[in-house]
């Protein structure tokens, strides 16, 4: 099967009540929380650009992500993945969180890419995007998105470790070092072509 992978606008409104009640279902098979959506919000990141949606042969909602901005946009978050149980295994969250990672580093190019998971599956590929495991305390101190956790059952275990550590596992993207590894990686690249093409003088034929 096909999917459109799209960047939502006011045309995908019609989704957001089918949207918001899949995260809840999801969230409740999961056992964890997350912090509650209304269609409202939803339809809000699709107006503002911040959402990408994906839609089967049909038009039908397929899956879902959005984007957040903490900390005065120094850091934001893809937010709110979504596949609905049909499609899933199917590679189309990767797609989804392809989509979703490149509108936010063209939205917010300096921006530091996080996320908190206790998914495998999402950590793997966020290991393929770029991102590396961090401490908490390398992510965003926004109260806010903090606030988020208060609907996890886990929420009791993140506050007795004082916030620096949970069941979920914080990744992050940071351009500056990722960006500066792969210039580097280039140049050595570079390097070892050089070395090898490079033509030596004949010592023989050298008068």
């Amino acid at each position: 099967m096909t999917f459109k992978i799209l960047v939502a606008n006011e045309k995908h409104n019609v989704y957001a009540e089918e949207i918001c009640k899949e995260m809840e279902e999801s969230a409740r098979v999961r056992g964890t929380g997350i912090a509650k959506r209304s269609p409202e919000y939803i339809r809000s990141k699709m107006a503002e650009g911040k959402a990408v949606i994906a839609l089967d042969e049909k038009n039908h909602f397929a899956g879902f992500s959005y984007i957040e901005s903490w900390g005065h946009s120094k850091f934001v978050a893809n937010s709110g993945l979504i596949v609905r149980p049909e499609f899933r295994k199917s590679g189309l969250a990767r797609k989804i969180k392809q989509k979703i990672f490149e509108l936010s580093r063209k939205k917010y190019p300096d921006a530091k890419i996080f996320g908190i998971t206790t998914s495998l599956a999402v950590m793997k590929i966020n290991s393929e995007l770029g991102y590396k495991p961090v401490t908490f305390s390398e992510l965003t101190d926004d109260e806010t998105y903090w606030k988020g956790c208060e609907a996890c059952v886990n929420y009791d275990i993140l506050m007795r470790n004082n916030r620096k550590m949970c069941l979920c596992t914080g990744m992050l993207y940071d351009p500056a070092k990722h960006d500066r590894f792969n210039f580097i990686k280039k140049l050595k690249v570079l390097e070892r072509f050089r070395n090898i093409f490079s033509v030596k003088p004949n010592n023989k034929n050298t008068p």
